[in-house]
């Protein structure tokens, strides 16, 4: 299990426990962006108090955040399978690529209230289906 942080969660902090499903190989890293900022969702570049994380596409299945603030929450996920640190994207995304609640991708990603989750004190779970369109 990759974990954000080895520090214990404090009583009124709470922990989001991913499981991510779908990972078509163990090549390169999965970036993982948690917001509560909708205007930062989904790439997170534009909040700073963003928890981005950068695990390892081997040990990416089960992956624990912990430090959080109870509230609302959107999670981005890409498999960055050749390490550059981004989407790769030729018309359609070239990466993996999935959200929190797994909300049906149309055209582009989902709002940030598709993808919003709860989190509350304590220990929360979301499972996270990658998809794959090349």
């Amino acid at each position: 299990m990759a974990l954000a942080s080895s520090a214990p969660a404090q009583a009124n902090e709470a922990t989001l426990d991913l499981t991510v499903n779908g990972l078509r190989n163990a090549k390169g890293h999965v970036l993982i962006c948690v917001t509560a900022n909708p205007k930062a969702f989904p790439d997170c570049s534009k909040d700073a108090s963003t928890r981005k994380l950068k695990v390892a596409a081997g040990q990416a299945g089960k992956v624990s955040i912990t430090g959080l603030a109870p509230g609302t929450y959107a999670v981005a996920l890409i498999h960055d399978e050749n390490n550059n640190n981004k989407m790769d994207v030729f018309v359609m995304p070239k990466e993996g690529f999935g959200f929190s609640r797994n909300p049906r991708i149309m055209f582009g990603p989902p709002k940030y209230a598709e993808a919003a989750i709860a989190l509350v004190a304590g220990e929360n779970r979301q499972t996270i289906k990658l998809n794959y369109y090349l």
